[in-house]
């Protein structure tokens, strides 16, 4: 009964280490006091992928990490940065994959490149199909 607790223990353990213990940063939770430069964080924050949850943006993820992207975000919006240089300083800091839209180079080109190989594939099959039943 001992040794089949301790790997549970362990892992619930785990878990409740995986927040932190830090008080959230000011602008994680709260909007920026212009409309203007609260609208331009939020589109922003929409396109950038949260590095813990993977699925979700960092506007809609609960996660400690992406609080802490959206006060960067914030912050630099209320700095005067556009968009764009904030999302290039992100991606630089945090790599291609904190982007939903990720660049065309020689490691993500299969991404790009992969739908369109099926779409034809798949187009090839069909007109194969179809000329075996019209035949």
């Amino acid at each position: 009964m001992r040794r089949a607790l301790v790997p549970l223990v362990l892992v619930l353990a785990g878990a409740a280490q995986a927040d932190s213990t830090l008080p959230a940063s000011p602008l994680a939770y709260t909007q920026l006091a212009d409309p203007d430069q609260e609208a331009q964080a939020k589109a922003l924050m929409e396109t950038l992928r949260c590095l813990v949850c993977q699925g979700q943006s960092i506007a809609d993820s609960d996660a400690d990490m992406a609080g802490e992207m959206r006060a960067l975000v914030r912050q630099r919006i209320a700095a005067g940065e556009r968009p764009a240089q904030v999302r290039k300083w992100l991606i630089e800091r945090y790599g291609d994959y904190v982007t939903y839209d990720p660049p065309l180079s020689w490691v993500t080109a299969p991404l790009w490149i992969m739908p369109l190989l099926l779409l034809g594939l798949g187009v090839l099959l069909a007109r194969r199909l179809f000329q075996r039943r019209a035949a």
